[in-house]
């Protein structure tokens, strides 16, 4: 039996999901971190000292993600909280060690692969792949929700 277009369009939906979760689940049953995690303890370690506000900037994440995200690779020796000595308030996270070792463990984020992989067409290519999933995400009544370049499945706050 041969699918409807709107059938094949569905199901390549479902299979780019699918991807997303699986590569998710690898990820955190094969090195304990999940994709909000992996992407934060990355720019963690890009940036340096980093404010947790320039972080959820960087890695396109909101506020909220972003504190329990730190919070849960605090928890694990991960990161390092430091306190700014003129102002208080103000604090700034780092990487530890065991958390540079976890890094270099990790394998890339899928969206890195997927980038390299998008890097290699033609422009053209990426234009029109562009305004399809552009026209694909308004057609789900999507188009006016806030979405990260990072491809996590589920809602970024439960369990980041």
């Amino acid at each position: 039996m041969d699918l409807s277009h709107e059938d094949q369009i569905v199901a390549a939906i479902r299979q780019i999901i699918r991807a997303v979760d699986l590569h998710s689940r690898r990820l955190v049953q094969g090195h304990g971190l999940t994709g909000p995690q992996l992407a934060v303890l990355q720019e963690t370690s890009r940036l340096g000292p980093v404010a947790p506000s320039a972080l959820a900037r960087s890695v396109h994440l909101s506020q909220p993600t972003i504190t329990g995200v730190l919070k849960r690779l605090e928890s694990r020796g991960l990161v390092q909280r430091e306190r700014n000595e003129s102002d208080r308030r103000s604090v700034t996270f780092d990487i530890t060690e065991l958390g540079k070792q976890t890094l270099a463990a990790s394998p890339s984020l899928l969206q890195d692969e997927f980038r390299v992989a998008l890097s290699r067409l033609e422009e053209w290519e990426r234009l029109q792949i562009l305004s399809t999933l552009q026209r694909v995400a308004t057609l789900m009544d999507a188009g006016d929700l806030d979405a990260s370049p990072h491809l996590m499945p589920g809602d970024l706050t439960e369990g980041a």
